[in-house]
């Protein structure tokens, strides 16, 4: 049962005191009022879930303040208790929006149904209110992966995926991290509650603390009203904190203490809350570095990287190219709204397997996008990429200032023709290089393994170093 923040009001201190202790033990957080004015006080900092309000008080009665607190824009669950029965009374409670009506002396294992329920029913709003949220582009992410590489990290998601362990992901920037946590909640016992992505590097630092643990109304200037936060809208679930690395010193702390104790305190409350939430992190940077030059708590890394998936980069996994390629092309199709998606012509798809794929899956993706509203016919042409990745204007503008080159042999299918200017000018490179390949790489701007890969596709042994 998630935790719940319940008000109790009641001029009777014995009454208060009673309730307080078996909502406690029940692991909900409680404040007290002792009367109707010092109850709207509280309620209208706007985190409190449930109030138990006694019918009968000396200044508000507990309709007047429900219908008060309603007026107010309180979004809180009422029960009413009162030591008489009145039909009356109960009908006009429940017209204002009460959740119940109890009989005193309230029995405690009546009193905690009632709250499991309101929790329930609370937590069901909660999750559609993120679903709502998070439905454009919450669509399947999943790629058949055929590299070694990947299966690897589809062996770690299965491992971990059904414990609770925290897990951090690394791996460089574009390279599917996000999936991989999607993957990791989807296949855990939490599959059917919120699963809340959170951007720690695209919240303004002031902000971060009132996001991730919400704030009362009247908390800070602008706080207008109240915020439940991003660790309370994902309990019970999974909160995938990306761009872990981006998360200030002061925030650190806090996290690791929501790691240590599974509690929160709003801004502006003096309670704190209870939370069930798996923590699955990710980031591009080098954290155990970061900890040891003092930028990141150490305590903290050793925290989340207890269970550790490293997501290959694309280059390390050419496999997976050509199946990625389609599935991303057929993706794209459905998001543009066509009925079939346009496919790579053999000198497109050549240069598409060749690319070293820098930015990974997301510059993939991004290329294909944009190959897609390009193309005509159903076809995806060498002229339908962008420039960066067509080698042939750059061969050609090679070979207009360079005679040896511009001798090379000529004719042929143009995928032919480029290869060998290709060779041409890899072997120059190496030669200005005298023989240092990996210089040669660096001023080709390729990476050293592609640089050896070209040679081997030629089937020509690189110039002696």
């Amino acid at each position: 049962m998630s935790s719940l923040q319940v008000l109790v009001v009641d001029d009777e201190p014995a009454i208060r005191q009673i309730l307080s202790a078996n909502l406690t033990r029940a692991g909900h957080a409680v404040s007290l009022a002792g009367g109707g004015h010092e109850a709207l006080k509280r309620l209208m900092k706007g985190d409190v879930d449930v109030a138990l309000c006694d019918l009968n008080m000396p200044d508000l009665t507990g309709i007047e303040v429900i219908r008060q607190a309603r007026a107010l824009g309180v979004d809180t669950t009422f029960i009413l208790m009162t030591a008489y029965s009145s039909v009356d009374t109960a009908i006009e409670a429940m017209r204002l929006g009460a959740f119940d009506y109890m009989i005193k002396p309230v029995r405690s294992e009546e009193l905690l149904q009632r709250v499991q329920q309101i929790g329930e029913l609370r937590g069901l709003k909660g999750e559609n209110e993120a679903l709502r949220k998070l439905v454009v582009g919450s669509g399947s992410d999943l790629c058949p992966s055929v590299s070694p590489a990947m299966r690897v990290v589809d062996r770690l998601v299965g491992k971990v995926a059904p414990t609770d362990s925290t897990v951090l992901i690394t791996g460089e920037s574009g390279t599917g991290k996000g999936v991989v946590a999607r993957r990791i909640h989807q296949q855990s016992q939490r599959a059917a509650q919120p699963f809340i992505p959170v951007n720690c590097g695209a919240i303004p630092e002031n902000l971060i603390e009132s996001e991730f643990f919400g704030h009362t109304k009247g908390a800070f200037t602008g706080a207008d009203k109240a915020r439940k936060g991003l660790f309370l809208e994902a309990d019970r679930g999974t909160i995938f904190l990306d761009e872990i690395g981006e998360l200030p010193l002061g925030l650190q702390v806090k996290l690791l203490h929501v790691l240590e104790t599974k509690e929160i305190r709003p801004l502006g409350s003096e309670q704190v809350r209870k939370v069930d939430v798996r923590i699955v992190a990710a980031t591009n940077r080098d954290l155990r570095a970061m900890a040891s030059e003092g930028r990141f708590r150490e305590d903290l890394y050793f925290r989340l990287s207890g269970f550790h998936i490293d997501v290959p980069a694309l280059r390390e996994r050419r496999e997976d190219l050509r199946p990625l390629i389609a599935y991303l092309l057929a993706r794209g199709a459905a998001r543009f709204g066509l009925s079939s998606s346009p496919q790579p012509d053999a000198e497109a798809e050549d240069i598409l397997l060749q690319h070293d794929w820098p930015g990974n899956v997301r510059e993939l993706e991004n290329v294909l996008h944009r190959a897609m509203i390009l193309s005509e016919d159903g076809r995806i042409t060498v002229g339908d990429l962008p420039p960066q990745l067509t080698p042939v204007l750059q061969l050609a503008a090679a070979v207009a200032a360079d005679a040896d080159l511009a001798a090379a042999p000529a004719g042929g299918p143009l995928r032919d023709q480029v290869r060998r200017f290709e060779l041409a000018l890899i072997v120059r490179a190496i030669d200005d290089c005298a023989g240092d390949r990996r210089a040669a790489a660096q001023r080709l701007g390729i990476g050293l393994s592609s640089l050896y890969r070209k040679l081997e596709e030629h089937d020509t042994d690189p110039p002696p170093p």
